[in-house]
């Protein structure tokens, strides 16, 4: 595939994808905050038609509590039948307009005194059948269950009519209210896409709006778990038997109004859910445009935009092409615009510093043929340098000696021993051995160095602590040459540390690897040779060859560990050492 086409892919890629992400991520949180306003709106519209059920209810039950303690009720204690009652229970029907069917009032033996409708007079009313009742200021008011009564579904509710004379009751007030008034409420609520269902505690449908009653809800039906839990809330669910369709169903229990607590009653309302998504489906649709035409915008400007990078970049290719041909050097690819026009010359530098590499790499083979004879002229100069030493101490055992003369013989002394030392340490740092790795305990190296040094220790006046905390202690090393890097990172800071210095040693355990640290409260290291302290020859304090940490480092490096520098709690200097754990240990 060529260049060209995987610029075009690639920017395609990076553009397109944060776009359509970032476009479903905002659909996603639109349509969410809609579905949320949606289904509250639902909630809403449920339970302001309950409300209302609840307000006619009261009112019916009101006028039902009031009205039964008028001076006209009194009547009632003629035992006969009562034009003047009736007459009141007649302007009362007219007044409210249709919404009672009738009104009576009984006597204690259930017969009708006065009536609305003349034709009830001296009729024997059928015997309460309990269902529900509330208790209002003006009274108990009792409801039997609504019941279809010569051709109109009643709801009747019962209040008994008190006597102002003498103790208890003279008899009762029957109200029978038209249950068509809760479908008017219902169906000036409901909608093409939006059906309502009122139901009683248990399950039962007192009310529908006009759709459902045509096809067949009638009152009295049982619609079983449709009422769910709870006071109010909203689902998406399948609206069979009621709808055929999927609907957001929207459920509202009575609250009940003043000191009326309600009945319990739930007013259902089902929003189909094709008609509740449809500003989600045009917003999608809005959002989809946008998409295609920002896609559209990316596809042009990624096409110009990998044509002007895959230029230069073909061009440097068969510049790179022609370098590896035999010959003399080709000449550089043409510049690009900005960073790839920097690729361009970078890569010419890059070629002729490649060369320059090469020649470097001749002479640092020359330099390490050198280092291998530096090595071994080291090691033979030990040997006149033991003699000079041997023979100035001789000297010194003569007598007659002037104090000059033996001043020049110790001279002569320590600089061969200094010298001795410095290619004891050049001899190595060459030789260093690769290491024989078997399991060792490093508390018991860090105690046996000690236990080496404890004299000079103990002469210079240097406290040591030991802290091993680390619990798998044993590791797969060269004990010897372990040994040995101990005893350099502690002579390191015995040497530097006046009297009364403090050396800490200190285990613990990391994931995969063994963490020892020397520290102490000397100098310290600064900061910025922290880094160069292992390369050789690098050394601050007097006397010192720059080697030890050099060959530490290389040891360290042979068992897979390294060392680090840095400051100590102490305010010294501080020798982080890392060995690879033990696995098998663990």
């Amino acid at each position: 595939m060529s260049i060209r086409r995987i610029l075009l892919l690639t920017l395609l890629l990076v553009s397109l994808l944060p776009a359509a992400l970032l476009t479903g991520l905002a659909f996603n949180r639109t349509r969410a905050a809609m579905l949320a306003e949606i289904k509250d709106g639902v909630l809403r519209s449920a339970a302001s038609v309950s409300a209302d059920i609840d307000g006619l209810l009261l009112e019916r039950m009101l006028n039902a509590s009031t009205w039964n303690h008028l001076e006209v009720m009194q009547d009632l204690r003629l035992h006969d039948v009562d034009k003047r009652l009736s007459g009141f229970l007649a302007e009362m029907k007219r007044r409210h307009g249709g919404l009672y069917l009738e009104l009576h009032a009984v006597d204690t033996r259930g017969h009708v005194v006065a009536s609305s409708d003349p034709a009830q007079l001296d009729r024997q009313m059928p015997e309460p059948t309990p269902w529900l009742a509330a208790d209002l200021p003006g009274g108990r008011v009792r409801l039997e269950r609504p019941a279809r009564i010569d051709g109109h579904r009643r709801l009747r509710l019962r209040s008994a009519i008190p006597s102002q004379f003498t103790p208890g009751e003279i008899g009762e007030l029957v109200l029978d209210v038209d249950t068509a008034q809760l479908d008017a409420l219902l169906d000036g609520a409901a909608g093409p896409e939006r059906q309502l269902v009122l139901l009683d505690a248990d399950d039962r449908v007192l009310a529908a709006s006009a759709a459902l009653r045509a096809r067949g809800l009638s009152a009295g039906a049982v619609l079983p778990g449709w009422r769910g839990d709870g006071d109010s809330g909203v689902i998406t669910r399948s609206g069979a038997p009621l709808v055929d369709a999927a609907v957001i169903a929207g459920r509202q229990r009575a609250r009940g109004l003043g000191d009326f607590a309600g009945f319990g009653w739930t007013t259902l309302l089902l929003q189909t859910h094709a008609a509740a998504l449809a500003p989600v489906r045009h917003m999608a649709w809005t959002f989809a445009g946008l998409l295609a035409a920002t896609a559209a915008a990316v596809v042009a400007a990624a096409w110009w935009l990998a044509a002007a990078i895959a230029r230069p970049v073909v061009a440097l290719t068969a510049f790179t092409r022609r370098y590896t041909e035999p010959g003399e050097l080709p000449v550089a690819a043409p510049g690009g615009p900005g960073e790839i026009g920097e690729l361009s010359r970078s890569f010419a530098e890059m070629v002729a510093a490649l060369q320059r590499s090469q020649q470097s790499l001749v002479q640092a083979s020359r330099l390490a043929a050198l280092g291998e004879v530096t090595a071994l002229l080291a090691h033979e100069v030990r040997t006149p340098l033991g003699i000079l030493r041997s023979s100035a101490q001789t000297l010194r055992t003569e007598a007659g000696l002037s104090t000059e003369a033996r001043e020049l013989l110790g001279i002569i002394e320590t600089e061969t021993e200094r010298l001795n030392r410095l290619v004891a340490s050049m001899l190595d740092s060459t030789r260093t051995r690769s290491p024989q790795l078997q399991p060792a305990d490093v508390h018991a190296l860090i105690a046996h160095a000690s236990a080496l040094l404890a004299a000079q220790l103990r002469d210079r006046g240097v406290t040591l602590q030991l802290h091993c905390a680390a619990q798998r202690f044993v590791v797969d090393c060269d004990a010897e040459q372990i040994t040995q890097v101990l005893l350099n990172l502690m002579m390191n800071a015995l040497l530097v540390l006046p009297r009364g210095g403090l050396i800490e040693i200190a285990t613990r355990d990391e994931v995969h690897r063994l963490v020892i640290e020397v520290s102490d409260n000397g100098p310290g290291i600064a900061p910025e040779d922290r880094a160069r302290v292992f390369e050789p020859f690098v050394f601050r304090r007097e006397g010192g060859t720059g080697l030890g940490l050099a060959v530490v480092q290389r040891i360290l490096h042979q068992h897979g560990g390294d060392i680090a520098a840095d400051e100590s709690r102490l305010g010294g200097a501080l020798f982080r050492v890392w060995l690879p754990a033990n696995e098998a240990l663990r």
